[in-house]
């Protein structure tokens, strides 16, 4: 039985597999932009006209990518027979519902979602291991 740990964040995603007697970790990079929008006012006139900053398309462009990260997460964890996901902010959130609507199998493995912030790999690898009372 493979039981499988996935602590991720907008930034890269560990994966501890643990199958039998062996433990295997792996990091996924998400290769996301992180957007600063420029704008706000054009003049230092006082109602002046104002640079419009398009937020919509910053946030359109951000969503295409975190799809493509977390379907290949997806990729990556399918033979899974047991999945925990660990995180901080949304992130973990964000990747259940895009497995519960492109990959509803993988979804229903999901044991629990856990909040955690940052972690070194040992971190991340004894959390996957305590979770599964795995020594």
């Amino acid at each position: 039985m493979k039981k499988l740990g996935i602590w991720l964040d907008k930034e890269k995603a560990h994966l501890v597999s643990l199958k039998n007697d062996t433990e295997k970790f792996e990091t996924i990079f998400s290769e996301l932009d992180f957007f600063h929008p420029k704008g706000g006012s054009g003049t230092k006139q006082k109602g002046g006209p104002q640079d419009v900053v398009q937020d919509s398309s910053y946030l359109e462009r951000e969503n295409h990518q975190l799809k493509k990260y977390f379907h290949a997460i997806a990729e990556k964890v399918m033979d899974a027979d047991m999945l925990v996901i660990f995180g901080p902010a949304q992130a973990n959130e964000k990747l259940r519902k895009e497995l519960e609507r492109s990959y509803p199998q993988l979804a229903s493995k999901i044991k629990t979602m856990v909040k955690a912030d940052s972690m070194t790999d040992n971190q991340v690898k004894a959390l996957v291991r305590e979770f599964y009372k795995i020594d």
